[in-house]
C-alpha cells in the first residue's frame, strides 16, 4: 500500500513567489517544505499497489490531449480543515473532475468533495490570524503527477512515480 494523489506541481518561480513568504517559527506549526507545494486534484489515500498500472493506464487515456492550464494563487491565505494553512488555486477545477472521473472506477471516494484546491503552507494548531495574508501568483501547469507519499515523521519524500504532459494551449 502506497499513499497516493493526482498532482499538478507549481513551477520554480511560484516555489520561489511561496519560499518569500513570512514563516516565523509558532508553536505547534509546522511549515511546509518546498517538495509538498503541489496542488492535489485528487487525494487518493493509500492504494494497494497492484492498482498502480490500472491508475496510470486510466489518466493516461483521460489525460491524454487535455489542454495544458492557467492555474492563479490567491488573494490571500486560508485556513483548510482547522489545521492546515493553504494558498487556495483557482482553474483547476475541469481538470480535478477528469482526473476524478477517470480514477474513481479504480480508487472509491476517500477525500471529501466537491474538490477544493490549495497548496498547503503549513500544518497543525495554525493560529487564525495566519489567514488572510495576500497571495498573487500564476502559472500554466503542463502536466499532472502520479504522486507517491513515503514520508516519514520529520521528513518529507513526495516521489513523482509518473507524469502526464498537457498539450500547449
Amino acid at each position: 500500500m502506497t499513499r497516493l494523489s493526482v498532482a499538478v506541481r507549481p513551477p520554480a518561480g511560484v516555489v520561489a513567489y511561496l519560499r518569500s513568504l513570512p514563516r516565523a517559527e509558532m508553536a505547534g506549526v509546522t511549515w511546509s517544505a518546498p517538495e509538498q507545494w503541489l496542488v492535489k486534484l485528487r487525494p487518493l489515500g493509500h492504494v494497494a499497489d497492484r492498482l498502480v498500472d490500472p491508475l496510470v493506464e486510466a489518466l493516461s487515456d483521460e489525460l491524454g490531449g487535455a489542454p495544458a492550464v492557467d492555474c492563479v494563487l490567491g488573494p490571500a491565505t486560508v485556513l483548510v480543515g482547522g489545521q492546515w494553512l493553504g494558498a487556495p488555486a483557482a482553474g483547476l477545477d475541469d481538470l480535478a473532475a477528469a482526473v476524478f472521473d477517470a480514477t474513481v472506477g479504480q480508487v472509491p471516494v476517500t477525500h471529501p468533495q466537491p474538490f477544493r484546491a490549495d497548496v498547503v503552507l503549513a500544518r497543525g494548531r495554525v493560529p487564525k490570524n495566519l489567514a488572510g495574508q495576500p497571495v498573487s501568483c500564476h502559472w500554466t501547469a503542463d502536466a499532472v503527477a502520479l504522486v507517491a507519499d513515503r514520508s516519514a515523521p520529520g521528513r518529507p519524500h513526495l516521489v513523482d512515480l509518473t507524469e502526464f504532459p498537457l498539450s500547449p494551449g
